[in-house]
């Protein structure tokens, strides 16, 4: 069996590739919440998180509900989706529900696929970018919010430094 190497993307490319995509209507079918600016921002970011993650060959979680369902939204747009994907990961970036790994393995648990989307955003957040993510489904009112708390968020990124 020979193994395809996928093209690592650089991250000054997929910023400018996120922030160039035009999110169609579907994003906001499938995720009502309000604000949608709100739900727009944590998408981006949640696509960014991706590229980083896909660098590593990682798995993240998902931790915002209203941004899953943007997400989907925009896996329906099917053509679309796949052009995105091409252009900022150099691959198709599947989405792997909770409970099933990618490869066809289990997932990680949860907590820890979270843990790596923290990490992730530190790697694609801008000088003096707020991570709305953590705390998204809290502010949108999502009923049964998803998140990260803030104190958990901390102490991974103080992992990090200490470890880096």
């Amino acid at each position: 069996m020979v193994l395809q190497r996928f093209r690592r993307p650089r991250l000054d490319e997929l910023n400018h590739v996120v922030d160039a995509l035009e999110l169609p209507e579907a994003v906001y079918k499938t995720s009502p919440w309000q604000p949608r600016e709100l739900v727009e921002t944590g998408l981006r970011q949640w696509l960014r998180c991706c590229g980083a993650a896909m660098r590593d060959d990682q798995v993240i979680g998902m931790p915002s509900h209203a941004v899953d369902e943007a997400w989907h939204g925009l896996i329906l747009c099917t053509l679309r989706y796949a052009r995105f994907c091409d252009a900022a990961y150099g691959r198709f970036l599947h989405h792997f529900p909770e409970g099933e790994g990618s490869r066809g393995m289990n997932a990680d648990p949860m907590a820890d696929q979270l843990g790596r989307t923290v990490v992730a955003w530190s790697m694609v957040a801008r000088p003096g970018e707020r991570c709305v993510l953590w705390d998204l489904d809290t502010v949108a009112g999502v009923d049964n919010p998803w998140g990260i708390p803030a104190e958990r968020v901390a102490a991974i990124e103080q992992a990090q430094i200490t470890s880096g």
